[in-house]
């Protein structure tokens, strides 16, 4: 059996991976894994933990009891309150990888650093900003990121709304 450096060795040196992959570009993607894969994870936990303390404060609503005006009011006030917390969570995460690309030396510049994160995350692709060709593939790693806080976000938003929303506004 051929051992696992020497069948990597062979696949990276096939003329498959070849025509598809430059050969000095299997090297850096170990770069952008090593440092993605940790920050993928950091603000996956702080987002849970951010979701986790917003949806605390919104629990504190009065529930179980008949539906006011006032009831109403604070369940909107509370869906458009824990909104601003989770847009200031992507906020706060999109940072964490803006800082990471200045520490590397993958954004020579702190501002546009944050707007591609900011552009990566979201996806939005419309600045013209760009990480160093070596890094590319970080950017694409916080863009999948991206697409795992947003639906965390998601569904932490539909839960909360099925939960503090007037039930007869709901049904009606």
């Amino acid at each position: 059996m051929t051992p696992p450096s020497d069948l990597f060795l062979h696949v990276r040196n096939s003329s498959l991976v070849a025509s598809f992959i430059p050969s000095m570009a299997v090297g850096t993607w170990r770069m952008d894994w090593l440092w993605s894969l940790p920050i993928v994870a950091t603000t996956v936990v702080f987002h849970a933990f951010g979701l986790r303390l917003l949806g605390r404060a919104v629990s504190a609503l009065p529930r179980n009891k008949p539906r006011t005006m006032l009831i109403e009011v604070l369940s909107i006030i509370a869906v458009g309150g824990t909104a601003f917390g989770c847009t200031a969570l992507h906020g706060m995460e999109a940072f964490m990888w803006a800082f990471a690309y200045r520490m590397l030396g993958a954004m020579p510049e702190g501002v546009n650093s944050m707007l591609y994160s900011l552009d990566a995350m979201t996806t939005y692709g419309q600045s013209d900003t760009h990480l160093l060709p070596q890094w590319r593939l970080m950017g694409a790693l916080e863009a999948l990121n991206g697409w795992i806080l947003f639906g965390l976000t998601a569904a932490f938003m539909f839960n909360l709304i099925l939960d503090v929303w007037p039930r007869r506004t709901r049904s009606a």
